[in-house]
């Protein structure tokens, strides 16, 4: 199964996201992914976010499921409805 969510790569207190297609069975934290389509900082005041809207869509087309945060960011952003 593949998801859709964040993987942090920010330092201690500061988080920042990439949002990322991976295999379900991987680590969160682990490198391997299988592509990258956007990012969010929510550091910033709004909340930053930025997504390839194409390639979300042609993965939750194939079949990723989104995880509950990327799935608020991806209804904010207008690709979920």
């Amino acid at each position: 199964m593949v998801k859709i969510r964040l993987k942090r790569i920010g330092k201690k207190k500061a988080p920042f996201y990439r949002i990322v297609v991976a295999d379900a069975r991987t680590a969160v934290s682990c490198s391997k992914s299988i592509a990258e389509i956007g990012t969010y900082d929510p550091l910033k005041e709004p909340t930053e976010f930025k997504v390839d809207e194409e390639a979300a869509k042609t993965w939750l087309k194939n079949g990723a499921q989104p995880t509950e945060t990327v799935a608020k960011l991806f209804k904010k952003a207008g690709i979920l409805n």
